[in-house]
């Protein structure tokens, strides 16, 4: 799906101020081994850019710090998440502190949701 122009300019711009938990995450989601899921960064789809995406398996990853708990930032993730699965993509939500706590089992387990979710509706493209 294509993205307005303010959403790609928006999606470049977080790619070069990425949080520390996302630059954590990135260090071990970039890694592009035959075989595995591939992911991209600040992936800018429709209106929203998403922390992490994986097209294949159309997942999106968030990594949620304290500022998804602030003022009207709920009631945005949920328009969000409802937008997001009516284009067929899953979401999973990893609060930064795990993936600070243990990057390796973080990572791990991502590889291993997109990787199911290719197996199980085959790899499409978006």
């Amino acid at each position: 799906m294509r993205a307005p122009k303010q959403t790609i300019d928006n999606a470049r711009r977080l790619r070069r101020t990425l949080s520390a938990p996302e630059a954590r995450l990135w260090s071990r989601l970039r890694v592009r081994a035959p075989g595995q899921p591939t992911f991209r960064r600040q992936h800018p789809i429709g209106r929203y850019v998403l922390d992490f995406y994986c097209a294949k398996a159309r997942l999106a990853i968030e990594i949620d710090g304290v500022s998804h708990d602030l003022g009207d930032r709920p009631a945005h993730d949920e328009r969000r998440e409802a937008w997001l699965k009516e284009q067929g993509v899953t979401i999973i939500r990893i609060p930064a502190v795990e993936v600070m706590r243990n990057i390796d089992d973080a990572a791990d387990a991502i590889v291993r949701l997109a990787a199911s979710l290719i197996a199980k509706h085959g790899p499409s493209s978006m």
